[in-house]
């Protein structure tokens, strides 16, 4: 059974920073390409950054320069560092496979707020 947990949200000031881990269970997590989406209310589910099984990264546009996808393969962990947080970026962070079929079941994603 497939299982992804995210955790590392919060509630951060413009500006500030927060690192998201997500663990991930039940696969064989060194062969998947990994991405983090998020979900802002009432807007649909976006890719925010990719990282191919072997390290290869791509972010979307809004987040080049700020946020920084990893992984460590021998702890199922793929990381996002998020700095010079704006607004919005506040979101449901959830992280999944990149895959052509579809995706694994979802976490329960970690809340980000940006807010003074």
């Amino acid at each position: 059974q497939v299982q992804l947990v995210e955790s590392g949200g919060g509630l951060v000031q413009p500006g500030g920073s927060l690192r998201l881990s997500c663990t991930a269970a039940g696969i064989d997590f060194r062969l998947y390409d990994m991405g983090w989406y998020r979900q802002a209310p009432g807007k649909q589910r976006e890719s925010v950054a990719t990282i191919t099984w072997n390290g290869m990264t791509n972010y979307t546009d809004s987040v080049k320069g700020r946020f920084t996808i990893s992984r460590d393969n021998d702890k199922n962990t793929v990381v996002l560092q998020m700095n010079s947080l704006k607004p919005e970026d506040t979101a449901v962070y959830y992280c999944n496979g990149v895959m052509r079929t579809g995706f694994f079941p979802w976490g329960q994603g970690t809340q980000v707020t940006i807010s003074s």
